[in-house]
């Protein structure tokens, strides 16, 4: 579905058409300015000139036709919708392609969602199509509207804008999982005999979900700057900068959360053998404990006519306490090592 199109003239918003003949207009860098809000043509244009068209979703025909008008050539609808493990770079041709990860952090589920967000870039065209419910642009492209300076950098300044949104977006994902961690960890060290191995495991899994997704943005990134850096404005690139800058601290986090349930897995184990240890001293110390009465029972149950004090009144009570006494002393004993 097409969520937003508008032309952009020297930085300021006109409505635009987004059928593909009016969007066919700016397929090439000409020289006519165009007009998005009656797909007329008036006077010369400036190099930044652009339309930006949003689309999430959109099905394979969509984009066959909006390639065709926008002359993206060497651009496959459906390699586009296909889904990406990692993000894509590609700078082959006049065309730009970039498909970046995005990623929610559902709090309740405890897990990361993570979606699409593809953005090609013309000489005078930006498409930008989101998969997923994460990283919407409509604020940002109100941001950038109202800094008609800023917009009138072209169709680079708008993909530094969705790239750094993206990247700004990682923050409360993480932010959630450090919370779920700080959370987890607490249980692995409470006095219940519950350990949440499932729920560590879980969150590490996802923590490494998020981290492949996102640590494999650095390359295209740094490419993308060591490739157009020369050739963008000097803010455009200071934006672009700063975003990479942004991803490593973003990288950063990620790694040393993963370090964090890592080591809380260790401690969730290690508290599990303790546990186990303990038990198994109680279940020893009790064993112990009943093999002085069965070894006492077993002697006097061997049934022989001379065995002493058989016909005594007092033996049977004394053998009693005899045995009472010795568990006694055995329990206190193992009392005091720590045992029970």
């Amino acid at each position: 579905m097409i969520v937003d199109c508008a032309a952009y003239v020297d930085g300021k918003r006109e409505e635009a058409d987004p059928r593909p003949e009016s969007l066919r207009r700016w397929s090439s860098a000409c020289d006519d300015a165009f007009d998005g809000a009656t797909g007329t043509t008036s006077t010369a244009a400036n190099d930044a000139d652009f339309v930006w068209l949003g689309l999430r979703n959109p099905s394979e025909e969509m984009l066959g036709e909006v390639g065709d008008a926008l002359g993206f050539e060497g651009v496959s609808p459906a390699e586009l919708l296909a889904p990406h493990a990692r993000p894509v770079l590609s700078l082959d041709g006049p065309t730009l392609q970039l498909v970046v990860r995005t990623a929610r952090y559902d709090d309740d589920a405890e897990s990361i969602v993570l979606g699409e967000m593809t953005v090609l870039v013309g000489p005078r065209s930006v498409v930008s199509i989101r998969h997923g419910q994460a990283s919407p642009l409509a604020d940002l492209r109100a941001l950038l509207e109202r800094d008609p300076e800023r917009m009138a950098r072209g169709p680079m300044e708008v993909l530094t804008a969705i790239v750094g949104k993206v990247i700004a977006d990682y923050s409360p994902a993480l932010d959630g999982f450090e919370a779920d961690a700080v959370e987890m960890e607490r249980d692995v060290f409470s006095d219940t005999r519950d350990q949440p191995i499932r729920r560590v495991y879980k969150l590490k899994q996802e923590v490494r979900q998020l981290l492949v997704a996102i640590d494999s943005l650095q390359d295209p990134l740094n490419r993308l700057i060591r490739v157009l850096g020369p050739s963008l404005a000097p803010e455009v690139l200071a934006d672009l900068s700063e975003a990479a800058d942004q991803l490593d601290r973003a990288v950063v986090r990620t790694q040393s959360l993963s370090g964090l349930l890592d080591a809380a897995l260790t401690a969730s184990l290690a508290q599990i053998s303790v546990q186990q240890n303990e038990d198994m001293r109680k279940i020893s110390a009790w064993v112990a404990m009943a093999a002085v009465p069965t070894l006492v029972a077993g002697i006097y149950g061997m049934n022989f006519d001379t065995f002493p004090e058989l016909q005594w009144t007092y033996s049977y009570p004394i053998v009693l306490a005899v045995m009472a006494g010795i568990v006694a002393l055995m329990y206190r004993a193992f009392r005091r090592s720590g045992w029970f």
